[in-house]
């Protein structure tokens, strides 16, 4: 296939996935609807925070950025000649997670060699086939591996920070992309509008707190009133149903009251301070600040740790707040150009 030939596959796998989020998965008698359907039944059982309106998220985020124009400026200025096999080691924290590194791959006229996670396969399985039966060349370009990976050129994993040193040390000899556990942060002034502490929230709570993306440290103004924030972050108090969430969020206020350590609880987020930047799944570290200068300085410690970092340009290169969730497809993990990588392959 052409490179315009893949753009336009894609494009068509981006107006599906709109379709079915705009809730006509019901109304319409086509065979990929019901298996999609039965995918995000087969994930929330696969996976307990992969709960519907997650998974949706997910679907309905990469249905507006498959879309030809923006794929077409995502490679612009890039000549693939292909053919290399890439192998990808996707993890399974939020639902398609490693959709991008897949992406990028094919754009590139390379194949992928897969590893799915088992927490995070039924989804991309059904992408694979809804594809395949859109173009039969598809085929040519993707091999999901039941176990190892086998036959391949280069390697992009993404881990925790133990397997990502462990796949440093195995795939050291060949051009790889391997990345660890990253974190994202927020830095408030004291004049946010109640409507972005809100958009904060979803920033904070999104994916449970899995992600990269997801933030898990907030730089607070001295004196900062913790009840802004603990009522603005209200509407998420469902989130305490989830039963994996709620095990996580009990077990590790347990482990503060027994430490002695202080900390403030709504029922179902914890706030505590600490100079740390990744905090526990049900918790959210917060830490005060004089000036930006001192912002700027802890940011600078943690910057090999950083994915993203929200608020109103207190620091270079912030995003606005309810967006980490929505990255623009140049916005790469870990900061690495996965096309650039993929160039130098020829």
């Amino acid at each position: 296939m052409e490179l315009s030939e893949r753009i336009k596959l894609l494009d068509q796998l981006g107006k599906f996935l709109i379709e079915y989020c705009n809730n006509h998965a019901t109304n319409r008698k086509d065979i990929f609807f019901s298996k999609l359907h039965s995918a995000l039944e087969k994930s929330q059982i696969s996976n307990p925070y992969f709960e519907n309106a997650n998974i949706i998220q997910s679907l309905s985020y990469w249905g507006e950025t498959l879309n030809e124009k923006k794929l077409n400026l995502f490679v612009k200025g890039y000549k693939f000649v292909g053919f290399k096999n890439v192998g990808i080691i996707m993890a399974g924290n939020i639902p398609l997670v490693g959709f991008h590194d897949f992406l990028c791959v094919f754009l590139s006229g390379n194949k992928s060699v897969i590893k799915l996670s088992k927490k995070d396969e039924e989804l991309f399985l059904w992408i694979i086939s809804y594809l395949k039966s859109l173009n039969e060349e598809f085929h040519k370009y993707v091999e999901i591996c039941n176990n190892r990976l086998e036959k391949y050129d280069c390697v992009i994993a993404t881990g925790n920070q133990f397997s990502a040193n462990q796949f440093k040390k195995y795939f050291d000899s060949i051009p790889h992309i391997i990345r660890s556990s990253r974190f994202s942060v927020a830095i408030l002034d004291g004049n946010e509008k109640e409507e972005d502490l809100q958009k904060l929230s979803n920033d904070i709570f999104m994916y449970y707190g899995l992600g990269c993306r997801s933030v898990s440290k907030i730089y607070l103004p001295k004196d900062y009133d913790l009840d802004i924030l603990f009522k603005q972050v209200y509407s998420w108090k469902d989130i305490i149903n989830n039963s994996s969430y709620y095990n996580n969020y009990t077990y590790n206020k347990t482990i503060y009251l027994m430490s002695e350590e202080k900390f403030f609880d709504n029922g179902f987020l914890i706030l505590k301070e600490s100079t740390e930047i990744g905090s526990p799944i049900g918790a959210v570290f917060f830490e005060y600040y004089e000036n930006d200068n001192t912002v700027i300085k802890s940011l600078k410690k943690y910057s090999e740790k950083i994915q993203c970092i929200v608020g109103k340009n207190i620091v270079e290169n912030s995003i606005e707040f309810g967006n980490t969730q929505r990255p623009s497809l140049d916005d790469f993990a870990d900061k690495i150009n996965t096309l650039d990588f993929l160039l130098k392959l020829s």
